[in-house]
């Protein structure tokens, strides 16, 4: 038996084996990873050689593989082991607590021996983990086209032997091992390193044909092969994983439906491509050519180009004219702006990374949401968009408004109440607001729905008893308040319940409501209905009862101001703090209730007081206002605020006293700043 020495610099290891005992492995085209400063013990030849000569292949459950594969099956790129973000890992996937793991660098493994496959921790903030698509080292069948198949038939289904792939006789070809490395073109097997027939083949050793197919069994289990593209609606590279529904060509013939074989007849139908998307008569690219076509319905052209358009295209972020400007609100602005005020790219609307909203197209049709344009669909008080920043959900955008023109201002008629919803996909205080769709905990294990009772029975969070918590489907929600955030009931059946990992938000500064404020012609008598979410720094008290008695102002997420006229005594179990109320029935989902700790009144007599609150509010930042501003103080009004426009957003002037008999039409306000060294102390020092 011939030996060679294969000398590796990892420390002083050298390990002697045999041809025979690496042939399986360098026969694979295995990677061996040079980066790794790091020796492996080795008690035989073939453990050595089993170290270094890599397998891209799995052997059942994947526990042995030690590829350097660092992509999941859905393509999204894998975080590294050692690393923190944006996956906090189980500590028992941390590399120095597993060292039998070899948890190297961002490479799928199986550390644990997970029942199905190789897996790792995504780079997508969206998604803690995937499995890897990898190939089965023995499997005899196809996935999709068989552009994965590693197996070792080398038949062809007429009965012909295949040539060697790294051979030029009988035939010559293009088709090089060293030409296609990820094609796995060993020996003379069956293989499709394209992707672009049907099913597996090879070239073969006789003269006449060419090339022929093979017989291939179709696996029974289909996983998503690792070719698999988020599906998009514009044109990438040649468009491949192009999945819009153009079906017209750039002549303007109608496609031909890719089942139906009756103007056109060719190879490229949903049974022989299932994996290319190949639905309806859409227009595709399933062969790789340069861009998406069809076949046609014209029976003298058999198929055509597309005009699909480009990712880059309408993805890609202009730089603004000098007059790029915006007229009112901006619901009318159609610019190229693609930029945020701090400089962030925004998010695509049709897209749902890094964040899930409901601002489409669909839902908008009539406000151009193309590409990751700034727009106004939802009558904010300028353009904005979600950005492309994992942690900050959405910015206004980098526009100036117009100089007064004379020209009038688009109406703006599409459905409102967006603005609500930019916070409510991530973490504000504990999440007692979240209504965003995670539905896995920080473990990655699925949420039990709250409305079943398996596999955990539980009574006291169901829908029927909770139903402004935003408990319909599986989401994770903090029905109970719980300072540690969101959590679910988990369909694992040994675990109850789990936390889940929310983003927090990045939240507005103080004083800067989410909807721009009804600015009424009478601010005083006479005034308007308020926007919801437009003085979302008013509460209301109210007794045992639920019956509103006064107003106040939360200044701070644990503290409100009101008037010491509206509770002179000291006891605090008499009244409740709401933040986040609309209207006096109360059946806003935004509604937090808190208690009292404690009460302070000016110690000088004057009708002013500062409440404590049990723990912190959520709602200085998304809650909404029980009166509008300003429609003349009245029973009730005590203690609310009066608050005047400063250059960056409202500072409060005034809390309500009362009125009096001997002038009537008149209200009284104590001045708040002549209060402010009183304010200050308490808060810093309770």
């Amino acid at each position: 038996m011939d030996l060679f020495k294969v000398a590796f610099c990892l420390g002083a290891l050298v390990c002697t084996v045999s041809s025979t005992e690496v042939d399986g492995y360098t026969k694979t085209k295995g990677a061996w990873i040079p980066s790794l400063n790091q020796e492996y013990p080795a008690d035989s030849a073939t453990q050595c050689a089993a170290k270094f000569y890599l397998l891209e292949c799995v052997n059942g459950i994947g526990t042995d593989y030690r590829g350097s594969k660092a992509e999941t099956r859905s393509g999204k790129t894998c975080q590294k082991w050692a690393a923190g973000k944006p996956h906090k890992p189980n500590a028992k996937y941390i590399p120095e607590n597993n060292p039998p793991g070899y948890l190297e660098s961002n490479y799928c493994r199986n550390p644990l021996g997970d029942e199905e496959a190789p897996w790792c921790y995504t780079t997508d903030p969206n998604t803690r983990w995937e499995y890897c698509n990898l190939p089965n080292c023995t499997e005899e069948c196809k996935h999709c086209t068989g552009e994965n198949y590693r197996g070792t038939q080398s038949t062809t289904e007429r009965g012909f032997t295949c040539q060697r792939w790294d051979s030029q006789t009988p035939h010559n070809h293009s088709y090089k091992p060293d030409s296609f490395p990820e094609s796995f073109l060993e020996e003379n097997y069956c293989r499709n390193p394209n992707g672009d027939e049907p099913r597996p083949w090879c070239f073969v050793t006789n003269k006449d044909p060419y090339w022929d197919h093979c017989d291939i069994p179709a696996c029974a289990s289909e996983h998503v092969p690792s070719t698999f593209v988020p599906e998009m609606t514009c044109a990438s590279d040649n468009g491949a994983n192009y999945r819009g529904t153009i079906a017209v060509t750039e002549s303007g013939k109608t496609c031909q439906s890719w089942s139906d074989q009756t103007v056109h007849s060719g190879k490229y139908t949903p049974k022989n491509y299932p994996c290319k998307g190949l639905v309806n008569n859409y227009c595709r690219n399933p062969g790789g050519d340069a861009k998406p076509w069809c076949y046609t319905t014209d029976p003298g052209t058999r198929w055509e180009y597309c005009n699909v358009t480009t990712c880059e295209d309408i993805n890609q972020a202009v730089t603004p004219v000098e007059n790029d400007c915006y007229e009112g609100d901006g619901s009318s602005y159609r610019g190229r702006m693609s930029e945020t005020i701090s400089g962030r790219s925004c998010q695509d609307w049709s897209s749902m990374v890094p964040h899930r909203h409901n601002v489409t197209q669909e839902n908008y049709p009539t406000v151009d949401l193309r590409g990751n344009l700034c727009r106004n669909p939802d009558g904010d008080k300028a353009p904005w968009c979600h950005t492309t920043a994992s942690k900050v959900l959405w910015e206004y955008c980098n526009l100036k408004k117009c100089p007064t023109s004379g020209r009038p201002t688009q109406t703006h008629t599409e459905k409102a109440g967006h603005s609500l919803t930019k916070l409510l996909y991530c973490k504000v205080g504990n999440g007692g607001s979240y209504r965003g769709p995670t539905s896995v905990t920080a473990n990655g294990v699925t949420c039990q729905a709250w409305s079943a009772q398996t596999p955990h029975k539980h009574s006291g969070h169901t829908p029927e008893l909770n139903p402004t918590k935003g408990l319909e489907g599986n989401s994770c929600r903090n029905p109970d308040d719980d300072e540690n955030g969101p959590w679910c009931y988990t369909t694992d059946p040994n675990k109850k319940w789990d936390f889940c990992e929310i983003r927090e938000c990045d939240v507005l500064k103080c004083g800067t409501p989410f909807k721009q404020p009804n600015l009424c012609k009478f601010r005083m008598v006479g005034g308007c209905v308020s926007n919801p979410n437009s003085w979302p720094w008013q509460v209301s008290l109210r007794n045992p009862s639920n019956f509103h008695g006064c107003g106040g102002t939360l200044i701070h997420p644990q503290w409100v101001v009101s008037a010491a006229h509206c509770h002179r005594t000291n006891i605090t179990s008499d009244f409740s703090v709401n933040m986040g109320r609309h209207t006096n029935l109360g059946y806003e989902n935004s509604i937090q209730v808190r208690k009292a700790e404690k009460l302070f009144h000016e110690p000088s007599g004057h009708d002013i007081m500062l409440i404590k609150l049990e723990r912190r509010g959520e709602s200085h930042t998304q809650s909404q206002p029980l009166h509008s501003l300003g429609t003349g103080t009245r029973r009730g009004d005590s203690g609310g605020p009066m608050v005047c426009k400063s250059q960056d957003g409202y500072v409060l002037h005034g809390v309500a006293s009362r009125t009096t008999c001997r002038d009537p039409g008149w209200a009284y306000y104590t001045q708040v700043s002549g209060f402010m060294d009183w304010i200050d102390s308490t808060i810093q020092n309770n």
